[in-house]
């Protein structure tokens, strides 16, 4: 089975916790970047080595949240081989991976359902890449 890694800041770490559990029940192997409490904390911290970790071929893909999900989107999204997607209900989650072929799914802790999330969740799991002509837009994509 996949291997996850996950981040999160101190607004998303109730949300992750219950994602990871979901994954886990799933049989996913996750491994968890952190935060490990709602104490407030930068999610820069958590989301660049959940980055690396990705761009490094150490985790499969990655599962990101903070109070919008913007803030971690943003700071992924600085790594040339991340693909970081804010999905805040299912079908952008589906196209974020079918479509831009997303590493990471982010999401919105603050905005969001534990349901609502699971939902995302399945529909990014569930999606496949299909290549062709999003491929070459993905190829477009990193700086030169």
């Amino acid at each position: 089975m996949a291997t996850v890694g996950m981040a999160c800041d101190h607004a998303g770490y109730e949300l992750k916790e219950y994602i990871k559990g979901i994954l886990t029940q799933k049989g996913y192997q996750v491994t968890d970047f952190g935060t490990h409490s709602t104490a407030s904390m930068d999610y820069p911290d958590t989301a660049h080595p959940l980055a690396d970790a990705v761009e490094n071929g150490k985790v499969d893909f990655g599962v990101a949240m903070c109070g919008s999900g913007n803030g971690i989107t943003m700071t992924l999204n600085k790594h040339q081989g991340v693909r970081a997607a804010l999905c805040w209900d299912p079908e952008i989650a589906s196209l974020a991976k079918r479509h831009n072929n997303a590493n990471i799914l982010s999401m919105p802790a603050r905005f969001i359902s534990n349901e609502e999330a699971v939902a995302i969740l399945e529909a990014y799991l569930n999606a496949e890449f299909e290549g062709g002509r999003h491929q070459n837009r993905i190829d477009k994509i990193p700086c030169r």
